[in-house]
């Protein structure tokens, strides 16, 4: 372990689109949603480590496992246009695309697996599926309690 700085790239290059809520924060307010607490401390672990670990760890795989993490990282920031272009609603962040119900979710998770692949770093697989196991399953959570809130509002008088 030593310092990357290819691997403080990627740890930057999937948290810097999140300020944007900073800049361009949803016009309605969140649901009242109460995520459990495993979900929420595994979630919090997996950001945490996924952030940390690829700046301490010099990339030793197959370069090529770049491409893959490149991909998902043009799909996450696609989303955030999404949302800052359309929209601008909490429920934009949790809306379903290409048939995947949480993808901004779902690509992190994505780009740290390859990025493990690609830095041949077994810890950084463990943090990714910690997030993973954590991230996932509270957006689902938080997106059923957006689209149930939703609904109650379009049947509102």
């Amino acid at each position: 372990m030593g310092f990357s700085p290819v691997g403080l790239m990627v740890s930057i290059a999937v948290l810097a689109p999140n300020l944007l809520i900073l800049i361009f924060p949803p016009r309605d307010s969140p649901p009242e949603v109460s995520v459990p607490l495993v979900f929420a401390w595994l979630e919090r672990s997996g950001q945490a480590l996924c952030l940390v670990l690829p700046a301490l760890t010099e990339p030793r795989g197959t370069v090529w496992w770049s491409a893959p993490a490149a991909l998902a990282l043009t799909g996450y920031y696609a989303l955030w246009g999404r949302y800052v272009l359309r929209e601008r609603t909490f429920a934009g962040l949790y809306r379903p695309a290409g048939g995947v119900p949480v993808p901004m979710a779902i690509l992190p998770v994505l780009i740290f697996l390859a990025t493990a692949a690609w830095f041949a770093s077994g810890w950084i697989a463990a943090a990714a599926a910690l997030l993973a196991a954590g991230h996932i399953p509270a957006s689902l959570v938080i997106a059923r309690a957006v689209k149930h809130d939703r609904r109650e509002n379009l049947a509102k008088p």
